[in-house]
């Protein structure tokens, strides 16, 4: 698997990947992600390609002003969406590390991510890989972290 930027070549094989239907209410579709990094040069949208085939969209955010006051800049993860054919192959595990790498090539030491809570969330999948909670929230959401330091 790989991670490749959108262009104008593979934005509709982005804006392609869905999630199944019960998962839709917990994260925004492609489209509004792609318009969200156009209005933020914090974004880091990618399409995670599997050979050449389109199995999800990830995209990061590099130091962002998290608390809106310019003293608590954050970096991490910022939308993940596995297309329904391909999830239970490995590719949330692996956007979440491609974005673990680039966040601390970035140097951070820490990455954060937000989830919807909930029974049917993804909080399970996130703990798994090691994000722990913070206790807080952000727009209603749970968020966690995860230590990048080695």
């Amino acid at each position: 698997m790989r991670l490749a930027p959108i262009t104008p070549a593979n934005i509709d094989r982005a804006l392609a990947v869905r999630v199944r239907p019960d998962q839709e209410r917990l994260v925004s579709p492609v489209v509004k992600s792609l318009a969200e990094a156009y209005v933020h040069p914090e974004a880091w949208p990618r399409l995670i390609l599997d050979g050449d085939t389109a199995v999800g969209f990830v995209m990061a955010f590099v130091d962002i002003d998290w608390d809106g006051k310019g003293v608590d800049f954050r970096s991490g993860l910022w939308r993940l969406n596995v297309s329904s054919e391909a999830q239970g192959r490995g590719v949330g595990r692996f956007a979440v590390a491609a974005v673990a790498d680039e966040v601390r090539r970035r140097g951070a030491d820490r990455m954060y991510v937000t989830w919807e809570p909930g029974d049917d969330g993804p909080e399970g999948f996130y703990c798994r890989l090691g994000f722990r909670l913070t206790g807080e929230t952000s727009g209603g959401q749970t968020v966690g972290v995860l230590d990048l330091k080695v």
